[in-house]
């Protein structure tokens, strides 16, 4: 897994400036140095963030994609699905040991004391968060178990109407009429996968279960949404800083607390003693259901890869906003791999989902816009 790690190393390398594009402020840094507003300081951010929004898109579509693989392929273990998701947490030490081998040899031209974080405090909510995680993607499994992959993907979308209701109470977003639109037309897109019965697909899954795995993908979405928040509340205010070491960490251990409690579900639930029958029932082999578990749980960091490094090189809501724009995405793939039926109703959804995070994403253009012209009228009158 030597690419994101090189992806990493290159985001650390300008952990300490302010990007000429990022939300950031030079505040949330515990290092500050000129401003260099060089065209090829430009051109890298900008590569940065082409370079992270593809592992995130690529390493979301192809988690989800083995996941129901996994399970087409005669895989059942809900626990086993929910571990992969997290499971693959180590390979982010290895940026993380980059990003301090890097960072030990720089120089910056000043420096503050970082501030003091409370042990206690900072584990208990790494506990609570690794928790919850875990909770999320066990929902996440069920709902890719008894949905097809094309119906699971557009109700996924849903979380950046979620994210922009957690963000207006816990995180003091404006609820502006572009996010409202947004929030409507994600909504609507979810709703008419909840009511459209030939959404169920060919599958010989029964309607009830179909309800359930609706129900439990948009908790799930809800759940993802919370999360977001409740770390940007973290990093606000306990935390009190943002910079890529401590979102990485931030992955790291809530990963290793949803990876143990999902063990804890495996084992307690009596599904480790299926494994075995199930990895030789795998209908394309013993490898295969190795490989695919394994791949699944790369691909998922992959994905966390991309997440940390568009949280920091620009934020975390930008972030989701990617994260989102992979899911009208997958059902193509869907539709290619595993022929699920992409009838109107999910052709309208997803047009919807499109539209939807269209309109989030301008909403996004004009706050950077009028960040931008804040940022240069300061500097003019100073």
């Amino acid at each position: 897994m030597s690419n994101p790690c090189r992806v990493s190393l290159c985001i650390t390398e300008e952990e300490d400036e302010v990007q000429p594009y990022s939300s950031k402020a030079a505040t949330s840094s515990t290092h500050e140095v000129p401003i260099q507003n060089s065209p090829v300081k430009s051109w890298q951010w900008w590569l940065m963030v082409g370079v992270n929004m593809f592992f995130l898109i690529a390493g979301q579509t192809a988690s989800t994609l083995l996941g129901r693989f996994y399970y087409n392929q005669g895989g059942n273990s809900k626990w086993m699905s929910t571990f992969v998701q997290t499971a693959g947490f180590p390979i982010l030490f290895i940026a993380l040991f980059l990003f301090h081998s890097k960072t030990s040899s720089t120089q910056t031209v000043t420096s503050s004391p970082a501030p003091t974080i409370s042990i206690p405090k900072i584990t208990l909510i790494y506990v609570v968060l690794g928790l919850i995680i875990a909770a999320d993607d066990l929902m996440y499994s069920y709902g890719l178990l008894y949905l097809p992959v094309s119906t699971y993907s557009l109700i996924c979308a849903s979380q950046l109407a979620f994210n922009a209701v957690f963000s207006y109470f816990l995180n003091a977003q404006k609820f502006t009429p572009l996010i409202f639109n947004s929030v409507v037309l994600l909504t609507f897109s979810a709703s008419l996968l909840g009511v459209d019965e030939d959404s169920q697909g060919t599958t010989s899954i029964s309607h009830g279960k179909y309800i359930l795995g609706f129900l439990l993908t948009l908790g799930a979405s809800a759940t993802y949404s919370l999360i977001l928040s409740l770390m940007q509340v973290t990093f606000e205010k306990v935390i009190k800083r943002e910079t890529f070491s401590v979102v990485l960490n931030m992955q790291i251990y809530t990963a290793l607390v949803a990876t143990l409690a999902s063990l804890v579900g495996l084992f307690a639930s009596g599904e480790w003693m299926t494994l075995q029958g199930e990895m030789h029932a795998f209908q394309s082999g013993k490898l295969s259901y190795v490989m695919t578990l394994l791949w699944t749980a790369i691909s998922w960091q992959v994905a966390s890869v991309g997440v940390v490094g568009l949280i920091f090189v620009v934020s975390s809501l930008f972030s989701n906003v990617i994260s989102t724009l992979a899911l009208p995405i997958i059902p193509v793939f869907a539709v290619i791999f595993f022929h699920d039926k992409m009838d109107g109703v999910k052709i309208i959804a997803m047009l919807m989902a499109i539209w939807g995070f269209m309109s989030y994403g301008h909403q996004l253009y004009v706050d950077g816009k009028k960040g931008r012209k804040t940022t240069v009228s300061v500097e003019e009158t100073s």
